[in-house]
């Protein structure tokens, strides 16, 4: 029963995403709003008649030990009395998903919206990539004032919710939201502390080879995601070409992804394409009642497209994996475990990048692997900055944006905003929908980037035993939790000292290898 109600709220869920001005799915999301928390409220009572039941040992022999703490995290972070602050927390996200997906801005003639500014941001022409930035941020700007009420309500009111269940703050309610059975906050800051030491340096490094290649005196915010004179790397082909690029890599990787990837093209489980009224970003979600993965994004020409697609795939993957699973609670696992087997993917598909981007491979490879890199400063600094704004919740707009760019010049100290006094306020994360939408949902990147760096390890030293350990961790979905998903998978964890600074030293000999001048 449970899994039919999941079914058809996921899949209005998806309807709305692809057309975010349907009249019919923005009532069903509003429907969905407003009643998701009523049926939480059924959903609790279900967990707390099992974490007190007489029969719990056969529970825990049937589903596991992690099903069974997750119905006990459920019970702790839910209570009927904030069924109205629930209500309002979702009602805010979907305010602030139709904010970002309203955009309409006119650009080289044509009416786009903020996805659809991508490759002009991108382009070799740095007059365009300006003016493109200028456009795409001139959005956020005009509309600063809506951005930071919805944002303000947010934390206030999940500043309420762990005040009624009996929290100090939201940090501890976040903690548990995100199920994190087998590690704390101490563990995290401790991850943080890796990060500035060894990331930092290598990550600080790689921008200063960039701004060399593109001959630039200072790398500015429109040039950072800007890798080469020559142009980025992009795909060589339209979306119908990536996809059958994608079924020819996904039939040679193993009898399994063949499988995994024909079912995904035989039942229609992936809308790609960018359109209008169509919701930003890109996500892997699952109908259970089907024991379908759903794949969504938003290709716009730039090598995205193909991360989207190994990247969500790889999702798609472990739900395939696991579709025996009967449980909803344990079909993905929890955030951290599941973007091991997205990030892990990027990395092990590889061998095929040349089917997608043919003379861009060696460029392309270059920049995924700098990505990685640059991006686990980024993804503690959203977390750290989470926990500032969850610990100070009556701080005011102008404090946040200040801790938010105090915050970049500690993790990111190459930023340069010249020529655009919005960001240089600390305005950037306002395109984070992570830090609007699913709080302390952000570490769990940086965590399982360590993990997917040590898998890129692994496959070049022995595939055979690589892929297995990746389709081991697949299988068992999410009846495990993050550290014994790391064991089965024969992985170091990131919070054991040492782990961080073994995984970059392989990482650096490689890039130090490339002669990035050259591309």
């Amino acid at each position: 029963m449970r899994n039919e109600i999941e079914s058809m709220s996921t899949i209005a869920s998806i309807r709305y995403c692809i057309n975010t001005e349907s009249d019919f799915y923005v009532k069903e999301r509003e429907y969905w709003d407003e009643n998701s928390p009523l049926f939480e409220e059924l959903n609790s009572m279900f967990y707390k008649s099992i974490v007190n039941s007489k029969f719990k040992d056969e529970v825990i022999k049937d589903y596991g030990q992690q099903f069974f703490s997750i119905c006990e995290y459920s019970i702790k972070s839910f209570s009927s009395e904030i069924i109205e602050e629930l209500q309002e927390e979702n009602k805010l996200c979907s305010e602030y998903t139709r904010l970002l997906a309203s955009a309409k801005i006119d650009f080289e003639g044509e009416e786009r919206n903020l996805s659809g500014l991508g490759s002009f941001m991108l382009s070799k022409d740095r007059e365009i990539r300006k003016r493109a930035s200028k456009a795409y941020y001139a959005y956020f700007e005009q509309n600063e004032d809506k951005f930071d009420e919805v944002f303000d309500k947010l934390v206030k009111v999940r500043n309420d919710i762990a005040k009624k269940l009996g929290f100090k703050n939201f940090v501890e309610v976040g903690y548990i939201r995100m199920m994190r059975t087998d590690y704390n906050a101490n563990m995290v800051s401790n991850f943080r502390k890796q990060v500035l030491e060894y990331i930092v340096p290598l990550s600080e490094e790689l921008y200063k080879r960039q701004g060399e290649r593109l001959n630039l005196n200072k790398l500015t915010y429109i040039d950072e995601n800007f890798e080469f004179k020559s142009g980025n790397a992009t795909p060589k082909g339209d979306p119908e070409y990536i996809i059958e690029m994608g079924k020819q890599m996904y039939f040679e990787l193993s009898d399994e992804t063949k499988e995994f990837f024909n079912f995904m093209l035989e039942n229609e489980l992936m809308d790609l394409v960018t359109k209008k009224g169509k919701a930003a970003g890109g996500y892997c979600t699952y109908i259970p009642k089907y024991k379908s993965p759903f794949i969504f994004s938003n290709f716009n020409k730039t090598a995205d497209d193909i991360d989207v697609l190994t990247h969500e795939a790889g999702h798609a993957f472990q739900l395939y994996m696991s579709r025996d699973i009967e449980m909803p609670e344990i079909n993905f696992p929890t955030f951290e475990s599941c973007e091991i087997h997205s990030m892990s993917m990027e990395f092990i598909t590889w061998p095929w990048m040349e089917l997608f981007f043919k003379e861009d491979t060696q460029k392309y490879k270059f920049t995924h692997m700098s990505s990685a890199i640059k991006f686990i400063p980024y993804g503690v600094l959203v977390d750290e900055f989470q926990h500032h704004i969850y610990e100070n919740p009556n701080m005011s707009k102008t404090e946040r944006k200040s801790v938010w760019r105090k915050l970049e010049k500690l993790y990111l100290p190459h930023k340069n905003y010249e020529g655009c006094d919005f960001l240089e306020k600390g305005t950037w994360w306002f395109k984070q929908g992570h830090i609007f939408k699913n709080p302390f949902y952000y570490i769990d990147y940086t965590l399982a980037q360590i993990c997917s760096l040590q898998f890129w390890k692994k496959v070049r030293e022995n595939k055979v035993q690589g892929w297995e350990d990746y389709i081991n961790i697949c299988k068992v979905g999410g009846r495990k939790s993050f550290l014994e998903i790391i064991k089965i998978g024969d992985l170091k964890s990131p919070f054991e000292d040492g782990c961080v600074e073994s995984v970059v030293s392989n990482i650096k000999c490689w890039l130090d290898s490339v002669d990035d001048t050259s591309l």
